[in-house]
Parts: structure tokens; C-alpha cells; sequence
């Protein structure tokens, strides 16, 4: 998985609507060295993290809720965080990305404590009910932010965070992502507490663990990765979903011991999203939220079934 994971990495510096000069990164000359450490490498370090990011989201809501089914996308995190960036952008106009990241932050924390509370009162039996609720409770949240913004005169504004896209990833307009660093280690550091958080509240507190708290953290955790993500590039679908689950195929549920791979899988997927929708109608391209959300869907419908038969 490392050489498919440095083989992407490198294709995402090489792939783009303009060349790499090899012989001006040699001699120095020209805009070649600009064109790389300006555009080309921060566009892959903002992938590198998202990836990370939002499979280690998925990772920890689906222990938090005990369903392997759910993650951002599937339990109203990033359609709150959408509301919460409008109504920043409407109550404080000239807010800067600190303070548009603090609104969805948020609202995201929020949203993510009220879906876990619904889940918890109605009891199913069958678990793909559970992401099904999550999906209506975002259509809510994303009906109620397209009012907002129709009603606020901003509905333009809120295109760019309907849709991931990497495109407007340049130096100086992506450093925020890096708040997904902390996340990860704290993820790594509590993720023997999340395994137990997984077996469910009465194993958890037999077994000593304050389970409100760390549901808490946990939640709190998905709530600033996925600020940061919609902040920088927008919405980007089934990443948490899709990864975590492969990888618990083979390797089982040990957070310990699965969450590198997890780590490494979400960044690969995205990797390879980013670059199928450069190359689709090249020198264009399709942004990442289509590409992710049909790769990721389709899967998404793979496991479905799977876990029917």
C-alpha cells in the first residue's frame, strides 16, 4: 500500500493542465519552481490530509454510533457545517477563515450530538436504516442552509462548500487543513478508549470508561476536521465510509493497529479520485466531490449488499 500510496503522490505532482518543466526545476529557471511549490505540492499536501482526515471521521463515528455505515456524509456533519459557514458569511461578512471554520465547527458539533441522540432513542434492527436517517436529517440541514442562503441574497457564495474541489488550493489559502495533524494524533493516542466506545455503553462503563466524555471528544474531533475540510475544499462524500470498511474486512476493528492503514487508505482513495477527475476531460477538470461521491457511492451500494447476503 506505501508504493501505490508514493506512486499517486507522485502522479498528483506530474498530472495538471500545465507541464512540469524538468529542465527549469534542473537549472532554476523560468516559473517551474513556483508552479510547484505554489500550486502543485500544497494541493497534494491538502489532499494527503483531507484523505486522512475525514477516514479517521468515519472511523470514529462509526464506534461512536456502532455502525459500520455511518460517517460525515451519512450523519449530517458536512451539510451542518455548509449551514454554519452561510450563516457566518451572513451575520459577519468581512469573517475570515477563523472565524467561518469556529461557526461550522459548531454547528457541526452540534448536528453530529443530535443525530447520535436520535439514533440512540430509536432502536433498529436493521443497521442500514441507521445512514438512511443520517441522509434525510442532512437533506433537512441542506434544505434549511439553500433557504437561508436564498433568503441572506448568498446562494452563490454557498457553491463553492456544495462540492469538494481542489482547484483553488494555492499557497496561502490552504494552511488551515493542518488542524487535521493534532487530530490524528489525538485519534491514535485515544484509539484503545474508541475500541472499547465501540463495544457499547455498558461494555464501556463495565470496562471503566466514561463513555459520555469520550463520545464527546470523539464527536468534538469530527466536528474541526470537518470545519477545516469544508473551509479549504468543500464537501467531499464517502471517504469515511468506504475506507474504514475495507480495511476492517481484512484487518478487523483494533484502532490500534488499523488506524495507519485507515490513515493511508483515505489518502490513497483521494489521491486517486484527484487525479481520475484531472484526466477525464484533460486539460479540465471534474471537481473531486463528483469523482469521490461516484466512486465512493458505488461502493457504498457494494457493501450495502454485502451486508445483506
Amino acid at each position: 500500500m506505501l508504493a501505490l500510496f508514493a506512486m499517486l503522490c507522485i502522479a498528483s505532482v506530474l498530472v495538471g493542465a500545465r507541464q512540469v518543466a524538468w529542465a527549469q526545476l534542473a537549472s532554476g529557471t523560468g516559473d517551474a519552481w513556483l508552479t510547484l511549490t505554489a500550486s502543485r505540492l500544497p494541493r497534494l499536501a491538502a489532499l494527503i490530509l483531507s484523505g486522512v482526515g475525514l477516514a479517521i471521521c468515519g472511523v470514529i463515528l462509526q464506534h461512536i454510533v456502532r455502525n459500520k455505515f455511518v460517517e460525515p456524509a451519512t450523519s449530517g456533519g458536512l451539510d451542518a457545517a455548509k449551514l454554519g459557514i452561510l450563516v457566518s458569511l451572513a451575520w459577519l461578512a468581512d469573517a475570515g477563515p477563523a472565524t467561518r471554520m469556529a461557526f461550522a465547527l459548531a454547528f457541526s458539533f452540534a448536528a453530529s450530538l443530535l443525530y447520535v441522540a436520535i439514533i440512540r432513542r430509536i432502536h433498529f434492527r436493521n443497521t442500514v436504516l441507521v445512514p438512511v436517517i443520517g441522509l434525510m436529517y442532512g437533506g433537512v440541514l441542506s434544505a434549511v442552509a439553500e433557504f437561508y442562503a436564498y433568503r441572506h441574497n448568498i446562494l452563490q457564495s454557498m457553491q463553492g462548500w456544495l462540492m469538494g474541489d481542489f482547484s483553488k488550493v494555492v499557497q496561502g489559502n490552504y494552511e488551515i487543513i493542518y488542524l487535521i495533524l493534532p487530530i490524528v494524533v489525538l485519534t491514535y493516542v485515544y484509539a484503545q478508549r474508541l475500541t472499547v466506545l465501540g463495544m457499547g455503553e455498558g461494555m464501556a462503563r463495565a470496562l471503566g470508561l466514561n463513555y459520555a466524555a469520550t463520545a464527546a471528544l470523539g464527536l468534538m474531533l469530527v466536528a474541526v476536521t470537518v470545519a477545516a475540510t469544508v473551509i479549504t475544499v468543500g464537501a467531499i462524500p464517502f471517504v469515511g465510509l468506504v475506507v474504514p470498511n475495507l480495511v476492517a474486512l481484512k484487518y478487523g476493528d483494533n484502532l490500534r493497529r488499523t488506524l495507519p492503514l485507515v490513515a493511508l487508505g483515505g489518502a490513497s482513495l483521494l489521491l486517486a479520485c484527484d487525479i481520475l477527475g484531472r484526466l477525464v476531460i484533460y486539460p479540465f477538470e471534474v471537481p473531486i466531490g463528483l469523482t469521490a461521491g461516484g466512486i465512493g457511492g458505488l461502493l457504498f451500494l457494494a457493501l450495502i449488499w454485502r451486508s445483506r447476503r
